[in-house]
């Protein structure tokens, strides 16, 4: 069966069919990194780290681009209230990143670029914009996108330029000849740090946001490559406008696929910092097993909308227990090689193969624990764990994973404690996120206060 994808450009379903036999190229839209990432950045990161898993299960290489957005409005703005540097903030942030991103099982990118370090192919692609037509320099010396001039502005969206324009909520700009135009080179403000700033043919500024990603996948991927991806809040305007800017530039389709996860929801409302509502991942797994969260964003699909609440993730905990029990009542004798004609592996491939479809693929893993239970077969129990490690789930000792937290003494706790508090003496502050991160998927909720740090059992 040919993998098929939800393309939301052409709202279907699309056969993959590389553009480079054997070879998948995909871009996904990273985090701005001002701040800890929330359980909406989780469900991104989650969602497409299946995606390449499934690719390079299904016999693709893969070329995988994520990146970081490392200037930004809220980022200088942080930085600036925080009184230290926009380097020193983002380097903080992305370790913290990591570390949680480790925490979840997400296996790292192929590349992970920061902007910052893509700035003279921004101003590259921005040239060629202004020598097609299609950038203009306003009054107040930004460099905006003239979006009347190209023709297909609307298509990832589906909606014409007047629906759009009726649509907007960005106040009007005068400076701007249309109001849907968008800034590609801001100019230098009075009050921005030296650091926030670049040379260029316009003058000292930085990059809009939406150049970033087309200058970065362009350049790391190629002019046209397979599949883009991103939240749904990112289909418009950030994806339309990368449409925009790489196309227009190069005349070549973008990405043939463009992918977006759903929402995580929080009492019926998106999740998001502007709301108020959301759970950093690290709150998160100060109440629950990294595994334990990673299995309630992938039973879920990757497009539905996704209900955050306590009873969904104690709901998830204790499912993820049956399939421990099961693997930990008969032991696989050895790793298991995955023979995709097998009934049981054909089913789970077929789920997946039909835009990675993980509550059917997961649905297949509890049929299978149950047939383990009922035969007491090693070879089965043997294939449960290898189709969960296709999702990043079932690799851990079944029977250290039942006995999580129980098993860790005080010594052993403490031990744990002191050494992260050498590390955090020692500024190295992605090895103490990492110790937080391992002790709470061990059931170990510490605490930092005045006193110190205590701990208790989650």
């Amino acid at each position: 069966m040919t993998l098929r994808i939800y393309n939301s450009l052409t709202r279907r379903l699309d056969p993959l069919v590389p553009l480079e036999p054997g070879h998948v190229r995909m871009y996904v839209c990273g985090m701005t990194v001002y701040d800890l990432c929330h359980l909406g950045h989780a469900r991104s990161m989650v969602a497409f780290d299946v995606v390449q898993r499934w690719l390079k299960a299904s016999g693709y290489r893969v070329t995988y681009v994520r990146n970081i957005t490392d200037i930004d409005d809220k980022i200088i703005a942080r930085a600036l209230a925080n009184g230290e540097t926009i380097r020193g903030l983002t380097d903080r942030m992305i370790a913290a990143l990591h570390a949680d991103a480790d925490a979840l099982g997400i296996e790292r990118p192929t590349h992970e670029p920061r902007a910052t370090d893509y700035v003279p192919q921004m101003l590259s692609l921005i040239e060629r914009l202004q020598a097609k037509g299609l950038a203009y320099r306003s009054d107040d010396g930004d460099v905006n996108y003239a979006v009347r001039a190209f023709a297909g502005y609307g298509k990832l969206s589906g909606k014409s330029l007047d629906e759009l324009r009726a649509g907007e909520r960005v106040q009007v700009d005068s400076t701007k000849r249309d109001p849907l135009d968008f800034v590609l080179w801001k100019a230098a403000k009075p009050d921005e740090p030296a650091e926030a700033q670049w040379d260029s043919p316009y003058g000292r500024g930085r990059p809009g946001w939406h150049i970033e990603c087309s200058a970065m996948s362009c350049a790391l991927l190629g002019e046209s490559f397979d599949i883009h991806g991103g939240g749904a809040d990112l289909q418009f305007p950030h994806h339309e406008n990368e449409i925009a800017q790489s196309e227009g530039a190069t005349g070549k389709p973008l990405a043939q696929i463009w992918m977006h996860n759903g929402f995580v929801r929080v009492d019926g409302e998106k999740m998001s910092k502007s709301l108020g509502n959301f759970f950093t991942i690290r709150e998160v797994l100060q109440r629950y097993d990294a595994e334990t969260v990673r299995f309630f964003i992938v039973r879920a699909h990757y497009r539905s909308p996704l209900n955050y609440s306590d009873q969904h993730l104690d709901d998830a905990r204790a499912a993820l227990k049956r399939l421990y029990t099961a693997l930990a009542a008969v032991p696989a004798q050895a790793p298991a090689t995955i023979d995709w004609g097998d009934p049981w592996t054909a089913r789970f491939k077929a789920a997946l193969d039909e835009d990675f479809g993980t509550p059917e693929a997961v649905a297949v893993l509890f049929e299978l624990a149950a047939e383990v239970n009922r035969t007491r077969d090693a070879r089965l129990s043997g294939v449960l764990r290898a189709l969960g490690g296709v999702l990043g789930l079932l690799q851990q000792d079944p029977q250290a994973y039942l006995r999580a937290g129980v098993g860790l003494d005080e010594a052993t706790i403490q031990a744990r404690i002191a050494e992260r508090a050498a590390a955090k003496a020692a500024r190295d502050y992605a090895r103490a996120d990492r110790i937080r991160a391992e002790l709470a998927a061990a059931g170990i909720v510490l605490k930092d206060g005045p006193g110190g740090t205590t701990w208790e059992r989650a």
